[in-house]
């Protein structure tokens, strides 16, 4: 594991435009080597002087915000990063929860240009309404002198230092929240139904792929979840790895591609009822869509790890 000064360095940098990085990472470590040397001179050993002067340099974030001079005018430091945490975990609330509402409300006698058009406002929408109402809801507790409720910064608060190139977290936790929210939704869908009529739920994928296929659905989404988790634990994408991640996307695209092709993967009736006008039209439309999404992916997620393991292996 990188030593505390490695992983302070990183999390004050992270944030820092990259034309200033490489000047603040080397003004960081020559402070802290100085500031910490002081203090060993002094007959600290050197393990408790550099957590002392890692805790008096305080939460790496703030101290990035004055190195590059930015200056929260609406939202002062002390809520900052409290307002950023927030507005990030409404977004990932809200926003899957909106496109499936709009798709299902735009599905009635809607061609596909229209609902793809409706997801997009929507979600714009949605997001500028989220914003705006969490920012000011924190800019009325700074104008009331609230402050953040949060426990003080600890130098043990660091996150660990990952080689550059290597797996981010940040993509771990990306992959495995769409994960999640697809099971959901597969058994959302299954449980209660997107469409609820006269209280019944109807559901939009057909019930007749229940047991069998939706298990088959099911296996890979769990089996892209554990490679995720294996991927990110071995910090690096290998031709291993690279052909594991090709044989899930052939799988699921295959079993996708074969679903939509013969015309079993959605339920007729969830189209009788959300698309009166020209049901038949609708479900052809949302199948063609569902059918390139299938392909696109799968081509992409092969690609993608083909790349980064030759880049990998070049660097």
């Amino acid at each position: 594991m990188a030593s505390y000064t490695e992983r302070y360095v990183a999390a004050a940098t992270r944030t820092v435009p990259e034309h200033n990085r490489a000047d603040l990472r080397a003004e960081l470590q020559a402070s802290i080597a100085d500031a910490i040397e002081a203090r060993t001179e002094n007959g600290e050993d050197h393990a408790t002087a550099e957590h002392a002067v890692l805790t008096g340099l305080g939460d790496p974030d703030r101290l990035a915000a004055g190195y590059a001079e930015r200056r929260n005018y609406l939202i002062g430091p002390e809520l900052y990063r409290d307002w950023l945490r927030m507005l990030k975990l409404l977004l990932w609330a809200v926003l899957p929860v909106a496109v499936v509402g709009v798709i299902v409300r735009a599905a009635t006698g809607a061609s596909g240009g229209e609902i793809i058009g409706a997801t997009v406002t929507s979600m714009l929408t949605v997001g500028v309404h989220v914003a705006f109402w969490t920012t000011l809801f924190f800019v009325i507790l700074e104008r009331a002198g609230v402050r953040s409720p949060s426990a003080p910064w600890t130098v043990e608060q660091l996150p660990d230092v990952r080689p550059e190139g290597a797996v981010a977290r940040t993509d771990l936790v990306a992959t495995l929240i769409f994960l999640a929210v697809m099971i959901g939704a597969v058994l959302w869908d299954r449980f209660e139904g997107f469409v609820q009529i006269g209280g019944q739920g109807v559901p939009v994928l057909n019930p007749q792929l229940w047991s069998a296929w939706i298990g088959v659905l099911l296996a890979i989404l769990a089996a892209e979840t554990i490679f995720a988790i294996v991927l990110y634990r071995n910090r690096w994408w290998t031709p291993a790895l690279a052909v594991a991640n090709a044989a899930i996307a052939i799988a699921a695209g295959a079993v996708g591609l074969f679903l939509t092709s013969t015309g079993v993967l959605f339920n007729s009736a969830f189209f009788d009822i959300v698309a009166v006008g020209d049901p038949a039209g609708v479900r052809q439309v949302a199948t063609g869509v569902v059918a390139a999404g299938f392909v696109i992916v799968a081509v992409w997620d092969i690609a993608d790890g083909v790349i980064k393991t030759v880049r990998r292996r070049r660097g």
